[in-house]
């Protein structure tokens, strides 16, 4: 099998969260859930996804627990729908739609909510939001959803995934990315599971069964980053998520994200972002531009 039918071939979804939904002028809704990776796509009209506007046929992958939907480029959701306000979940059984039929602007998402159904190499190797313009490959969900009959999640589960694929696969194409090797995901995930771990390229090449030089290599080709670099951006990005999310001190969180105190963490995070931690805490941590954590 070559590297990106590898890539593809763990895509099982497994009660797939499916739904069609009205998109309401004015209003931009964050659908939240559980879920590793969603499929979203405009089957009527146009929209924005997560900032991204997508016409009529386009589709956008999005890696992460929920997206945004709007008609019109909304900053902030005026709406939250948790995977229990769904209608696939809060309705009568058999009902995925969400508004009248007849709207203007209507959009098709599947969410891959339970532990399977995408690997983690998969993850690693998409964007936060990769979009495929003009495919059909939600035209026969979004007919199914409509047809309502027995067996529909198990007929959807099968439909999603092939849509996802073939997204994918088309995504890959048009971008020339190329998929994460087997050892460059294992170093990634390395240091993304412990990146407080003092991690040098001699030890991680030692874990993944490579000389030093050839991961390094490797490591740059496959995501434009050398080791350590990518070390510690993803440290920096952890502390920003810590600084948004939590309420430890700054000495707590360097020991977490593997400072040795909180000065040199203090000092190598306003280098990266332009502001002090203690600042950007105060400001309720606005996003601040940094390289993707893995």
């Amino acid at each position: 099998m070559d590297a990106l039918g590898e890539l593809l071939g763990g895509v099982r979804a497994r009660s797939a969260l499916i739904t069609r939904n009205a998109v309401e002028p004015g209003l931009a809704v964050r659908l939240a859930a559980d879920a590793a990776l969603s499929l979203v796509g405009v089957v009527r009209g146009q929209a924005w996804v997560s900032g991204q506007h997508l016409a009529e046929g386009d589709v956008a992958i999005v890696r992460g627990p929920g997206f945004t939907v709007s008609e019109d480029r909304v900053a902030c959701p005026t709406r939250v729908l948790t995977e229990a306000d769904y209608c696939a979940r809060s309705l009568v059984v058999g009902t995925r739609e969400c508004g009248p039929p007849d709207a203007p602007v209507q959009v098709v998402s599947g969410a891959y909510t339970g532990p399977e159904g995408v690997s983690g190499r998969l993850l690693a190797a998409l964007p936060e939001v990769a979009v495929v313009r003009g495919t059909p490959v939600l035209a026969q969900v979004a007919a199914e959803i409509a047809a309502d009959r027995p067996g529909q999640q198990a007929v959807l589960d099968r439909m999603l995934d092939l849509a996802l694929v073939t997204a994918l696969r088309s995504w890959f194409d048009a971008t020339g990315h190329v998929p994460l090797s087997p050892v460059v995901d294992t170093a990634l995930r390395a240091m993304a599971d412990d990146p407080a771990h003092p991690w040098t390229v001699a030890v991680l090449a030692e874990r993944v069964g490579l000389s030093r030089a050839a991961l390094a290599r490797r490591f740059t080709a496959e995501t434009g980053t050398p080791p350590m670099a990518h070390l510690a951006d993803l440290r920096l990005s952890r502390t920003a998520a810590l600084l948004r999310d939590s309420d430890e001190t700054l000495a707590a969180i360097a020991r977490k994200v593997g400072y040795a105190n909180a000065y040199a963490l203090s000092t190598a995070f306003k280098r990266a972002n332009g502001t002090s931690p203690a600042h950007y805490r105060a400001l309720g941590a606005p996003p601040v531009p940094r390289a993707t954590a893995r």
